[in-house]
């Protein structure tokens, strides 16, 4: 039994440089707020889905995105440079809605506890 497969190693090494290189050598300001959350890589690896999330409303979402694909070149050209693979893998980028809901969940859980303490008071005076 492998420990990891080959395409969750390159996943990491490319959600490893691809975080380095927005953080040092990016200056889209659309960019700027972003977090590499995750890359999931097809076994060929020649497709890698990254996730990212930002901070902010739908439009920062849908900037971020056209960020991505404006440094689109550029990225795929340090990416080839620094993983030294055969192929470079398409990249396609996608935003994480998971952290969102995670919030959001949260906040719930937060409102119905407050309501339970505020029941509970009520009800021992």
């Amino acid at each position: 039994m492998k420990p990891f497969a080959r395409a969750d190693r390159v996943g990491g090494q490319i959600q490893k440089i691809l975080s380095d290189i927005l953080l040092k050598r990016i200056k889209d300001p659309r960019l700027k707020m972003t977090t590499i959350t995750g890359v999931k890589l097809s076994r060929d690896l020649r497709t890698a889905k990254i996730y990212f999330t930002i901070t902010g409303t739908s439009t920062n979402i849908e900037e971020a995105t056209e960020g991505f694909k404006s440094a689109l070149g550029y990225v795929k050209r340090t990416l080839a440079s620094q993983l030294g693979l055969r192929y470079m893998p398409d990249l396609k980028f996608f935003h994480d809605e998971s952290f969102d809901y995670g919030s959001h969940i949260e906040k719930i859980i937060k409102t119905i506890d407050l309501e339970n303490e505020q029941n509970n008071n009520t009800i021992e005076k």
